[in-house]
């Protein structure tokens, strides 16, 4: 007996000692912690902290290109031999992604391998593409109505009260208007501008699961552990999936109108209606060879508005966090410069957008394909999300047999099939041969000596904002366009400045929003109306108990 236990005991010693530390192909990368190459309890740790960007950037600026974080994952911030191999092809998605499946039905983004995710973004992608959005007569629309109806006089009101504004919570809603109306049209599509409370509900029943995500993502094993025990609500608190519920069913309701719409449509042919919604499903009505009227049956519809949702999450939160840093950015007495600059660029370039008139109307709208192609607009923007990137975290992958990792020189081959390998865009974003000073918002650094965009070259290789390859963000061409669209408005017809930006801290994670104050603000700023001759008002000194 006592053999059997030091035979054992020696087995043991070698499967989580001896071998991980000194034989596996992974022991000839740095561990970020003493204990990563036998346990990945400190990487957990880390994660369910909140802190795990920062920590792992700083375990690559001490130890170099390529780090161990756990037993069976590593870490990679370079673009050759890093992003272009893995997110490039033939690192496929694993489970960490099931946990943004929406009705229990995947999507293009929760697709695990890379042959679904193609079939899947096949049906849709020409509706997201640029030279689509820059002719779209419903972004058009969208425009109208988001901008010129309902932000614009909202803010011209605002700055006639001088009421400072909380731009989290408008940037927000105006993201969310601006994406559902453009998948389910100007009429199917929400209207949180018009409605504060109801867009507050959402953020909080949006955010509930984002403190919980860890378990079922990290840890899926044990939630599933604890989901047959009965106990999951002691990891995971029953209000959560109650929020979760509130948002499927909006959607499902969102979806269920579309469809109404896209039946009474069907023969008119007219698909411009709600251009997301009618090419999905009259692309999954393709795939199934459903005849012209058909109805959609219920996995169908589930898969639908799984895809819906993800695109709306994605496009509302994302954009709504990248404008919130944008408009502080601008709004800082440091940057005063560079708003004043953006104001001229756009006065003197395109016609700008107007509120909507007493009658109805509205007065002008600058075309989209000559607003996209304003250089200091562009420049704003990339920067904001280089330095403000809303996903700064881990987009992880899983290797084939035999990978090979890392840049030329201190690369890595031979490993198994089946690490976990990730790349995060905090990382990349801070690399200071490629970005100097890179903790400065500084737009004209995309900007070459002729005033022209420069987002070529290392820099254009090393941002990751939206992604690389394949699987990169389907609605960036669209994040791009409504950002540009809603920054325009805005500084066109206002100069702002900080009233309160006490909640401006970034929160670590794998979404990196606002972490706002006890009160619940995030950044409040304060409008001045810019008159027909580009004239401001007279500003107010910026409160000294604010930050720069």
């Amino acid at each position: 007996m006592a053999s059997l236990a030091i035979v054992v005991f020696m087995l043991l010693t070698y499967r989580y000692l001896v071998y991980p530390v000194f034989i596996s192909p992974l022991a000839k990368i740095p561990p970020a912690h003493w204990s990563s190459s036998i346990s990945p309890i400190w990487i957990l740790y880390t994660r369910r902290r909140g802190n795990p960007n920062a920590t792992t950037h700083a375990a690559h600026q001490k130890l170099g290109p390529i780090v161990r974080l756990g037993p069976n994952e590593i870490s990679v911030n370079c673009v050759d031999g890093g992003i272009r191999t893995i997110y490039g092809g033939g690192y496929e998605k694993g489970s960490w992604y099931a946990v943004f499946k929406n009705y229990g039905a995947t999507n293009v983004f929760s697709s695990p391998s890379r042959a679904e995710h193609s079939a899947r973004k096949r049906m849709m992608s020409n509706v997201y593409a640029k030279s689509t959005l820059q002719a779209s007569a419903t972004l058009k629309d969208v425009g109208e109505k988001v901008i010129c109806r309902r932000l614009l006089p909202e803010l011209e009101s605002a700055a006639k009260n001088e009421n400072p504004v909380e731009m989290y919570s408008m940037f927000s809603g105006a993201a969310m208007d601006f994406v559902t109306c453009y998948i389910f049209g100007t009429k199917g599509g929400s209207d949180f501008l018009a409605d504060p409370e109801r867009c507050k509900r959402w953020l909080i029943d949006y955010k509930a699961r984002q403190d919980f995500i860890f378990w079922p993502q990290e840890m899926p094993r044990l939630t599933n552990i604890a989901k047959l025990l009965g106990i999951k609500h002691w990891l995971i608190p029953r209000w959560v999936d109650q929020a979760n519920a509130n948002i499927e069913s909006w959607i499902m309701s969102l979806c269920e109108a579309a469809e109404t719409m896209y039946q009474q449509n069907e023969t008119t042919g007219d698909e411009e209606t709600a251009p997301v919604y009618n090419q999905l499903t009259t692309m999954m009505k393709k795939r199934t060879e459903k005849k012209k009227g058909a109805a959609l049956d219920s996995d169908e519809k589930l898969e639908i508005a799984s895809e819906l949702l993800d695109h709306i999450a994605a496009g509302f939160d994302t954009t709504g966090i990248t404008l919130t840093y944008l408009a502080w950015e601008l709004s800082r007495p440091d940057n005063t410069s560079v708003q004043e600059a953006l104001r001229k660029e756009l006065l003197d370039t395109l016609p700008r957008y107007q509120p909507a008139t007493a009658d109805g109307g509205h007065l002008q709208m600058p075309d989209l394909k000559d607003l996209d192609g304003l250089p200091l607009l562009h420049a704003i923007v990339m920067e904001s999300l280089r330095l403000h990137a809303a996903i700064p975290g881990i987009q992880p992958r899983v290797t084939p047999q035999n990978a090979e990792l890392g840049p030329i020189g201190c690369s890595v081959s031979g490993l198994p099939a089946g690490v976990r390998v990730s790349s995060q865009a905090y990382s990349l974003h801070l690399n200071e041969e490629v970005f100097p000073h890179a903790v400065v918002w500084d737009p004209y650094r995309w900007i070459n000596a002729e005033g022209n965009v420069d987002a070529g070259g290392e820099r254009g290789r090393w941002f990751w904002a939206f992604g690389s390859g394949g699987r990169m963000c389907i609605g960036s061409n669209l994040a791009m366009l409504e950002m540009k669209s809603l920054v325009a408005a805005i500084w066109a017809n206002f100069t702002t400045q900080i009233a309160d930006d006490r909640g401006m801290a970034h929160r670590d994670g794998y979404i990196s929003e606002p972490i706002g104050t006890p009160e619940g603000d995030y950044l409040r700023l304060r409008f001045c109306a810019i008159d027909s001759w580009g004239a401001a008002c007279r500003s107010k000194p910026t409160d000294p108990n604010t930050s720069n």
